[in-house]
C-alpha cells in the first residue's frame, strides 16, 4: 500500500495540515499509521466529512410553501393552495365565484366577468383569504390564541358590507346570537370564557393527532364566536394545525361538502363521518404533494 504524508494529504483535500492530523489523531482516516511523530496516510483514502458541516434540513410542506412564499414563487404548490383553499372554504360559505375567477384575482388581481353579475363581498373576501392563508402559513409553528383567532377573522372581514354594520364586530367576537345548520350556538356572554377554556385544553398537549385536530374543530364551530366568518376561519386553523403537526392538509371540495357537514353535525355521536370525510379530502391532497415532489 502506498502512503502521502500529513502535507500532500492536506494538498490534495484542500485543507489544512492541522485538520489532516486532527482527522489522524481521532481515527477518522482508516489506515492512518503514525511513524515516529509522523503521520503516514493511505493514498486510497477519502476526506472525512468535517464535523461543523452543516446539514440540510428535511424537506417538508411547511418549509416549501415558507420559501415560495417568501419567493413568490408562480405555479408551485403555494400558488395552488392559495386558489384551491381560497376557492373552496369560500364556496362552501356561498360565494358564487368560479374557480377561474378565484384564480384570475389571484394571479392578476383583477376580476374578469363575461356575464351577469359579481358580489363585491366575493371578491373583498377572496382577495383576503389570500392574506389569511399567509398568515397562517407564516404563523404556522405558533400555538393558536385568541389574537391569531381575531386577527384572521379581523383580515377576512375586513372592507365587506359587513363591517359596515353597527351590529357586526369585526375581529372580535359576537354581539348577536346566531345559529348553524339549524342548531344554537354559545350565547355571545359565553363565547370569551368557552373560547378561553377550550384553547386552553387544546394546547397543554404537545403532540396532536388528526382526531385532536378535528375535535377542535367541532367545538370551535359549536361555539361559533363570530357573527360571520367561523367556518372559513375555522377551517384556516385546521391547515394551520396540520402544517404546525407535520400531518398532511386536506380541503374540502364540493363533493365533499355535504359529508363535511354531517360530520360535524353527528361527531359527538359518531366521529367516523368527518374522520371519513378529512382521510378522503387529505388523499386528495397527497395527490398534490406527490405531484410536487414533496415527502409526507
Amino acid at each position: 500500500m502506498k502512503y502521502l504524508s500529513v502535507a500532500d494529504t492536506a494538498k490534495s483535500w484542500n485543507v489544512s495540515e492541522r485538520t489532516v492530523r486532527n482527522y489522524c489523531a481521532t481515527g477518522k482516516i482508516p489506515g492512518a499509521v503514525l511513524i515516529g511523530k509522523t503521520w503516514n496516510i493511505p493514498q486510497d483514502a477519502e476526506r472525512p466529512e468535517r464535523i461543523n458541516k452543516k446539514q440540510q434540513a428535511p424537506r417538508t410542506l411547511l418549509t416549501v410553501l415558507q420559501d415560495e412564499m417568501a419567493g413568490h414563487v408562480k405555479g408551485g404548490i403555494y400558488h395552488k393552495i392559495q386558489i384551491d383553499l381560497t376557492y373552496n372554504s369560500n364556496h362552501i360559505e356561498g360565494s358564487r365565484l368560479t374557480h377561474d375567477q378565484t384564480r384570475y384575482i389571484y394571479e392578476t388581481n383583477t376580476i374578469g366577468m363575461e356575464n351577469g353579475v359579481i358580489n363585491v363581498d366575493d371578491v373583498v373576501e377572496t382577495a383576503n383569504h389570500f392574506k389569511c392563508i399567509d398568515m397562517v402559513i407564516r404563523d404556522a409553528k405558533k400555538p393558536i390564541s385568541e389574537a391569531l383567532i381575531k386577527k384572521l377573522h379581523f383580515t377576512l372581514k375586513s372592507g365587506t358590507s359587513d363591517s359596515r354594520k353597527d351590529w357586526f364586530a369585526v375581529g372580535e367576537y359576537k354581539k348577536l346570537p346566531n345559529e348553524v345548520g339549524g342548531r344554537s350556538t354559545t350565547a355571545p356572554e359565553l363565547v370569551a370564557p368557552q373560547m378561553k377554556e377550550l384553547l386552553s385544553a387544546y394546547n397543554q398537549n404537545s403532540a396532536k393527532s388528526l382526531e385532536d385536530l378535528l375535535e377542535f374543530h367541532y367545538s370551535f364551530e359549536s361555539i361559533h364566536p363570530f357573527q360571520d366568518g367561523n367556518g372559513r376561519v375555522g377551517r384556516l386553523l385546521l391547515f394551520k394545525e396540520c402544517l404546525r403537526n407535520n400531518i398532511v392538509p386536506f380541503i374540502i371540495t364540493d363533493d365533499l361538502k355535504m359529508f363535511y357537514y354531517r360530520g360535524l353535525h353527528e361527531w359527538k355521536s359518531e366521529q367516523g363521518y368527518l374522520l371519513d370525510t378529512c382521510l378522503t379530502a387529505q388523499d386528495q391532497f397527497k395527490a398534490v404533494m406527490d405531484y410536487f415532489r414533496i415527502p409526507y
